[in-house]
């Protein structure tokens, strides 16, 4: 097991999510310098559903890709600036661009059972000297066991490390520790984990995931995230410390970038509220929480009863535009419901006289 944790951070990727994609150019320079002065490897810059995610579909972004690469890339000295692509929303014309724009490292995310999908991106990557992780989200829905045949598909691509996803905060610590260890036995790559705290388990699965062999670990200055956020960047850096890892951040700049930079351009406390929890505990695609609460607000309804619909029907990153769908039927069901119980048939009215 190695004693050196290297993280990537996602403020201003996963992040986004929490700001409606609104992060300016100014706010993005602010974070990716603090965030490299502190020392962190790898800094993940993007909409929140990757390279090309801007769209009516998933939130359209203040910045373009463009803009938002070249405001982090200009301040950025030692670490890499990172990307995420979803094949079919990212396209290689995206990641060429993001290239140019100095990105030097793509994570091609893809459902945990579609990593076949991610050979051509991944493949880009590399002949333009990326280096490239295979990102599987959505974790919990697999085996280990078939979490393990994704990630070799992964590594058979060129892949330089593989990712397992808890996209929607939904593992508990045994779940991470099982899919964990079985690929880091099951492939000659390096293993990372993003956790989410849909549960209140994102520091404790991700210091899991290291404990079992992991050697990338995700987070976000204060937690900023999707759904109730991610792992928390600064307190990871401090959990792992005590914990006996090493990850080569200063821990009092980090804590100072989420603090003094992070903190005041976020719209909300990163909490655990119910909706959110719900998203754990059902299984939900973590950057649901806001599509999930809008179309709470168009149709009547409790945003918890749209995510367990939403979890029942396993749908997963890149439906967004379907649960305005669901909510529609939720709230046809919910009328006729209502129309019945207001107007019994004549066999119910015979019976209660």
């Amino acid at each position: 097991m190695s004693n050196y944790i290297r993280l990537v951070d996602t403020t201003l990727r996963d992040g986004s999510h929490a700001v409606s994609h609104q992060f300016s150019a100014e706010q993005i320079a602010a974070i990716a310098n603090g965030l490299d002065r502190a020392g962190v490897a790898f800094i993940e810059a993007s909409h929140g559903d990757g390279l090309g995610g801007s769209s009516i579909n998933y939130g359209r972004a203040r910045l373009t890709d463009e803009e938002i690469l070249r405001a982090a890339a200009k301040v950025i000295d030692k670490a890499a600036l990172t990307v995420l692509l979803l094949p079919g929303i990212g396209t290689q014309e995206d990641l060429r661009m993001a290239v140019d724009c100095g990105a030097r490292a793509v994570r091609v995310a893809t459902h945990v059972t579609e990593a076949d999908i991610a050979e051509q991106h991944i493949g880009l990557g590399k002949k333009m000297g990326m280096t490239t992780f295979g990102f599987l989200m959505l974790a919990h829905m697999s085996s280990p066991e078939a979490i393990v045949g994704q990630a070799k598909l992964f590594e058979s691509y060129g892949a330089d490390v593989i990712y397992i996803a808890d996209s929607a905060g939904a593992m508990l610590p045994s779940d991470v520790k099982a899919r964990i260890e079985a690929v880091v036995d099951g492939v000659s790559v390096p293993v990372g984990f993003h956790a989410h705290a849909s549960l209140g388990l994102g520091i404790a699965n991700a210091l899991t995931a290291a404990e079992a062999g992991a050697e990338y670990l995700d987070g976000t200055c204060r937690g900023l995230g999707g759904g109730a956020g991610n792992a928390q960047t600064e307190v990871m850096v401090a959990v792992l410390q005590k914990a006996g890892f090493q990850t080569g951040i200063d821990f009092y700049t980090i804590m100072d970038v989420a603090e003094d930079i992070v903190e005041p351009v976020m719209h909300r406390p990163q909490v655990i509220r119910n909706a959110s929890l719900i998203q754990g505990y059902a299984g939900v695609y973590s950057s649901f929480l806001l599509h999930a609460y809008r179309a709470a607000e168009k149709y009547g309804l409790n945003p918890r009863d749209i995510l367990v619909e939403l979890g029942r029907r396993k749908m997963v990153g890149g439906q967004e535009d379907m649960i305005l769908d669901v909510a529609f039927e939720l709230a046809q069901t919910k009328e006729v419901a209502k129309n019945e119980d207001d107007h019994p048939n004549a066999c119910d009215r015979c019976t209660k006289v």
